[in-house]
């Protein structure tokens, strides 16, 4: 791949399957800020396309499966990844228990007590990016940053699925 394809390794879109439907004010919250910071900046790139982005991305359940279906900002398909959501539903589910304890924590509590929340959220971010770059791992080449934004969605999905 040339320089200027490596370049272009980049999300310039994202789009979640809306069919699930809509979820809390504080999840709509999450997904708009993780899209916007995730086109902002990230590390994007299909393993084995020589052709370079940018790239197009649509999230969405499917069976009780994660779909990535990527393709350039043109519309021309380039690959979708089906994953298990299995290695995810622990994480997640934890992950949602304790962002309902840290939003209910803003309105009530101490910030010692919200700072202790926020770092087991935290936490359970970075499992949760983990496993995603595992899962993805000869698939899509993505970097932490972008783990951990793309995590966030695939927990919107899975809240409102």
């Amino acid at each position: 791949m040339s320089d200027t394809g490596r370049e272009n390794c980049k999300l310039v879109d994202v789009v979640l399957d809306e069919s699930i439907g809509r979820a809390t004010p504080d999840v709509e919250h999450e997904r708009a800020v993780a899209i916007f910071d995730l086109i902002e900046e990230n590390s994007f790139a299909p393993v084995g396309d020589t052709e370079g982005g940018p790239y197009r991305l649509a999230l969405s359940l499917v069976e009780a499966r994660l779909v990535f279906s990527v393709c350039r900002e043109n519309g021309d398909p380039v690959v979708t990844h089906i994953l298990s959501l299995t290695p995810f539903r622990r994480i997640v589910k934890d992950y949602y228990m304790i962002c309902e304890s840290y939003y209910e924590a803003i309105r009530r509590s101490t910030p010692s007590q919200i700072e202790s929340i926020d770092m087991g959220r935290r936490g359970l971010h970075d499992e949760g990016s983990q496993t995603l770059m595992d899962r993805l791992s000869g698939k899509v080449d993505i970097d932490f940053s972008t783990a951990r934004r793309l995590f966030t969605l695939v927990c919107v999905l899975h809240w409102r699925g």
